[in-house]
């Protein structure tokens, strides 16, 4: 499977068990396969930021922070594949493709989402990921504490 920025997938169990971090959303809510997430691809390490279709919590949450900090980059709420949808970019985590069970489909095509929009949740995460640089982390998850997990898994040869 070719994995690209700005598609979106769905995760493996095996790797929830793996982290086993409370940060991280569940994967499955209902009996569904949830959430989707959108995916950057970074050399061999994935981002994966979730998407959410619950827009009435996370509405009042974006409206205070634009009220206290005049901006809200740690959440967005977009149209993806015809449905609202809330990206959690506060929420996002570093994993693998071996991790990811299958694109997430509309009529059995891969839903892509557009350019326009990628480059702004593109920038809203390198925004963060900046500001975790210099001190001020928004993320909800160790990220870096996962991502040294992946980077040292994929040291290890496959036995």
């Amino acid at each position: 499977m070719k994995i690209q920025t700005g598609y979106i997938y769905h995760i493996k169990d095996e790797f929830f068990t793996k982290i086993n971090n409370k940060g991280l959303m569940i994967n499955h809510e209902n009996g569904r396969s949830r959430p989707t997430y959108f995916t950057i691809k970074d050399k061999d390490i994935l981002w994966f930021i979730p998407l959410s279709s619950k827009v009435s919590k996370y509405k009042p949450i974006i409206n205070q922070k634009i009220q206290k900090y005049g901006q809200c980059k740690s959440i967005m709420i977009c149209e993806i594949a015809e449905q609202e949808s809330v990206i959690l970019i506060q929420n996002a985590f570093p994993t693998l493709e071996k991790y990811i069970d299958h694109p997430h489909t509309k009529n059995g095509v891969p839903i892509r989402v557009p350019d326009i929009l990628k480059n702004e949740i593109l920038s809203n995460f390198y925004s963060l990921l900046a500001l975790k640089k210099h001190g001020t982390n928004l993320f909800f998850t160790d990220i870096d504490s996962i991502k040294n997990m992946m980077l040292e898994e994929l040291k290890t040869p496959i036995s």
